[in-house]
């Protein structure tokens, strides 16, 4: 079989799949088609028509090309257009996760397989609702049981649509968590040094050292507020830094398992 030959059938089945379509999946639709049933086609020449069709639509006269993403391959618009196809369906399509829905989402896309009780172990609260939107929003699946544990546990694992949407192929293409936390620390230690300096002196017992700042968890909120969740302190206690760094710990605001 002919390179040239199976181009446009893979271009066209890669077209109209409405999910991402895996090598060996395009293979056997190939083989099983009326005009392939007298010679084969490999994997091998799937994979160089695929390659060829990506080419094609790299060109800037292309407004969309193919990913490989969700464990395949599919159509999607160049991020480029993204403003510009926005607007036809506008916030119709748009996921909202809440901060406890994605904390819980970090948790299973780091330990999965991971049980409600491991997940709620780690974030010092209940879960049984962040679990439940991020099932109904296919972000999640139930991967089977935790046969040595009593009562035998349900166990979570993410979906084909998380790593779709993260354009990811399987979960060990995560960016590793050290990786990010020695790109986002020092960022932010330079940032908090910047706002002691702008806002006079403050007080040992108040900051802290910063060793003591750097070994917190850091995150932001959805209204791009800086939380940092302490070593001293239980696992789900956020400390909420405004920006004059004077936040009491003692009076944050107790965390609400609950979608925004």
């Amino acid at each position: 079989m002919e390179i040239a030959q199976i181009i446009p059938h893979v271009e066209a089945l890669i077209f109209a799949s409405d999910h991402p379509l895996p090598e060996i999946e395009i293979v056997d639709l190939l083989n099983h088609s009326q005009g392939f049933l007298e010679d084969i086609a490999t994997l091998d020449q799937v994979q160089s028509a695929i390659e060829a069709v990506r080419e094609k639509y790299n060109s800037e006269f292309y407004s969309f090309e193919i990913r490989q993403s969700g464990g395949g391959f599919q159509f999607l618009t160049k991020p480029a257009y993204y403003p510009t196809v926005a607007q036809l369906n506008g916030d119709k399509y748009l996921k909202k996760l809440s901060v406890a829905a994605m904390e819980t989402l970090a948790i299973i896309a780091y330990k999965q397989p991971v049980t409600k009780g491991d997940i709620e172990a780690i974030r010092g609260v209940n879960s049984d609702y962040s679990i439940q939107k991020l099932l109904e929003k296919e972000l999640i699946v139930i991967s089977g049981r935790k046969e040595e544990l009593p009562g035998k546990p349900l166990v979570y694992s993410t979906s084909k649509s998380f790593m779709d949407y993260f354009g990811i192929n399987k979960p060990q293409d995560l960016p590793q968590i050290k990786e990010v936390l020695l790109e986002e620390l020092p960022h932010t230690i330079v940032m908090q040094e910047a706002n002691k300096e702008s806002n006079g002196h403050l007080h040992e017992n108040e900051t802290g050292s910063d060793e003591e700042e750097a070994s917190g968890y850091f995150a932001v909120s959805e209204t791009g507020e800086l939380l940092v969740k302490n070593k001293e302190t239980n696992p789900g206690d956020t400390i909420h830094k405004d920006r004059d760094n004077t936040g009491d710990p003692d009076n944050a605001p107790e965390e609400k398992d609950m979608e925004d």
